[in-house]
C-alpha cells in the first residue's frame, strides 16, 4: 500500500480520481507542460471535456504535443488566455478546477502566476462549479509572487460562507524546501 500524503500533487489526484468520471468537465487553470490536462483528459473519458488555459504560447505547444502523443486531444479545450477570463470561454457546470500555480516548469520563473488574476479566476470558478464540485489549488510558496498567493488564498477562501463551501488547507509541516501546499474548496450540497 502507497502514501497518501506524500506531497500535495499527490493528494490532489486522488482527489481528481474520486470526483471525475466520464462525461465530466473540468478545467485545468494553469496547463503549464499539460501534465494535469493530460491526468484530467484521461479521467473525463470520451464524452468528458477539459479546458485548458494558459498565458504563455509554449505551454499551449508543449500541452498540445502531450495530449497528441497521448490520443486525448479530442477532449480538450487549449486557450491562450489567462484564467481570469475563464468566463469568456466557460458558460456550462463544471465538476472540478486545479490550479497549479507558480511558473512554467523548465520556463521562465519571471513569469508567474499572480494574487489577483488568481483570485479573480476562483471567484469566476466559485460560480460555475456543480455542487459537490471541488477547486484545487496547488501554491508554490518557495519564490515571491508563490508567497504572496498563499496570504491572498488563504485571506479570500478564509471568508468563504461554510454554509456554501467546505474548504481545507493542507500543508506538510515536516518537509523542507517550501514544499506546496493544497487549497481545497468544494461547493456544499444545499
Amino acid at each position: 500500500m502507497k502514501n497518501i500524503f506524500k506531497n500535495a500533487i499527490e493528494i490532489s489526484k486522488g482527489i481528481c480520481k474520486s470526483k471525475l468520471g466520464n462525461g465530466d468537465i473540468a478545467v485545468d487553470c494553469t496547463m503549464g507542460n499539460g501534465n494535469d490536462t493530460a491526468f484530467l483528459c484521461s479521467l473525463v473519458g470520451e464524452k468528458g471535456k477539459v479546458y485548458a488555459f494558459d498565458i504563455q504560447k509554449e505551454a499551449l505547444i508543449n500541452t498540445r504535443k502531450r495530449l497528441q502523443e497521448l490520443k486525448l486531444l479530442e477532449r480538450a479545450e487549449i486557450i491562450l488566455d489567462g484564467h481570469e477570463n475563464i468566463d469568456r470561454y466557460i458558460k456550462g457546470k463544471v465538476r472540478l478546477v486545479v490550479f497549479n500555480l507558480g511558473y512554467l516548469p523548465k520556463g521562465n520563473h519571471d513569469i508567474t502566476t499572480k494574487k489577483e488574476s488568481t483570485i479573480e479566476a476562483v471567484q469566476k470558478c466559485l460560480d460555475i462549479l456543480v455542487p459537490n464540485g471541488i477547486i484545487l489549488l496547488t501554491v508554490y510558496t518557495g519564490h515571491e509572487n508563490g508567497k504572496k498567493e498563499k496570504i491572498a488564498l488563504e485571506s479570500f477562501t478564509s471568508g468563504l460562507n461554510q454554509k456554501e463551501y467546505n474548504v481545507a488547507k493542507i500543508c506538510f509541516t515536516n518537509q523542507i524546501n517550501n514544499p506546496p501546499e493544497l487549497i481545497c474548496i468544494e461547493k456544499v450540497v444545499l
